[in-house]
């Protein structure tokens, strides 16, 4: 019986070993594919970011675009405000001209009434 002691022990010894062995194995695929599954959700995270950047360098050169539109108007109608003062500022003059000339006609049918008058 001694003899088959140490070698229960060894067979025992080994099988224990193996055991921890296929643990290990098991625990490396496990993990490799847990890493499968990272890089997978690593490859489409990065998708979406480059589609996101498109998108946003897009957006970007629209929003440029828009206010380079808007400054042109913003100029626009800045001489547009400037014309109109001016053509106001033209009746105006224009107006009190007429208005003199009127005041004058009115002034000399007045002058002439009282000549005849006279």
């Amino acid at each position: 019986m001694a003899p088959s002691v140490p070698r229960t022990r060894v067979v025992a010894a080994l099988r224990m070993k193996q055991i921890a062995l296929d643990n290990q194995d098991r625990t490396i695929r496990r993990l490799r594919a847990q890493l499968a599954t990272e890089r997978r959700g690593l490859t489409a995270t990065r998708k979406e970011l480059k589609e996101t950047q498109v998108a946003l360098e897009a957006s970007h050169k629209v929003i440029a675009g828009l206010t380079e539109i808007g400054l042109s108007m913003s100029k626009k109608i800045e001489k547009m405000k400037v014309k109109k003062q001016l053509v106001k500022a033209n009746h105006v003059e224009c107006h009190q001209k007429f208005q003199a000339r009127i005041h004058e006609a009115e002034d000399s049918m007045q002058a002439q009434h009282l000549l005849i008058e006279a």
